[in-house]
């Protein structure tokens, strides 16, 4: 039996009458398929009402998707957000416990943009809530155009801490990324360290330590380019090493590094 991923949702409007919808971008499902080769569970925004321990005792790794809207500034103290900031409190509600649950059994966790964000909030970080509005600081938000390869293009480059999970898996210390998000990592979390950094300085992939588990995020987004980018490609391969352990029910070394480090980076 393959392995079973985790996928984060949001809630969003759809059709005529905007009804409520839990969505998940097509590109986390392609991407579980094509190299992870587990089985993606799409995971409801439904608050309150998710039931952590059930799908923390079936699923073998979790994907926490990016997504426009933004992890609400109650959540780490912060500032309301300014007027129009999208905002899903629903799945805050689902993400931020179910991370720390995660960490928690062991269950590797792979966090992409919002949830990079949500993952530092929810380990005791907090946000920076619009970046390019800061003195010294690179404009990382889409552009908006047309064009997806415009949109999803390298925006910047960023460096891997030496020695660190990305500098293992990457030919080079420095590499570009895409870049699609306003806020950013304000105070790192206690567990966590960074891994890499833009050249304003902002991290842009952590990874935690002193964890049973495989625990890492990105910034940028690697699902949208792992076809042709082989750092992104590695990324998730890493992450499905994890998994792979963690379905076999190996622990220890081979399941998750204790500095968030799987095997296959070795």
């Amino acid at each position: 039996m393959k392995p079973l991923i985790g996928i984060s949702c949001c809630t969003k409007p759809f059709g005529a009458f905007s009804t409520p919808n839990h969505a998940a971008s097509d590109t986390y499902v392609q991407v579980t398929d094509d190299v992870i080769r587990a089985v993606p569970v799409l995971i409801p925004a439904n608050g309150d009402r998710a039931d952590l321990s059930a799908l923390l005792s079936r699923l073998d790794g979790i994907i926490f998707t990016g997504s426009r809207s933004n992890v609400h500034p109650g959540q780490y103290g912060g500032a309301p957000h300014a007027e129009g900031t999208p905002e899903d409190v629903r799945r805050d509600a689902v993400t931020l416990p179910l991370i720390r649950a995660a960490v928690a059994c062991g269950v590797p966790i792979l966090a992409i943009c919002r949830g990079f964000q949500e993952l530092n909030v929810a380990l005791g970080g907090s946000l920076h809530q619009v970046l390019q509005d800061m003195p010294g600081y690179l404009d990382h938000s889409t552009p908006i155009v047309p064009q997806s390869s415009l949109r999803n293009g390298k925006a910047h480059m960023v460096t891997a801490v030496t020695d660190g999970w990305l500098h293992r898996l990457s030919d080079s210390a420095s590499f570009a990324v895409n870049s699609l998000h306003n806020q950013g990592i304000d105070r790192l979390a206690p567990p966590l360290r960074a891994d890499a950094h833009a050249p304003d300085g902002v991290i842009e992939a952590v990874r935690a330590v002193d964890c049973t588990g495989f625990v890492v995020g990105v910034q940028w987004h690697p699902e949208f380019d792992y076809l042709t980018d082989p750092l992104s490609h590695r990324i998730f391969e890493d992450f499905g090493a994890a998994v792979e352990a963690r379905h076999r029910g190996i622990t220890g070394k081979a399941a998750g590094r204790s500095d968030g480090l799987a095997s296959a980076a070795e």
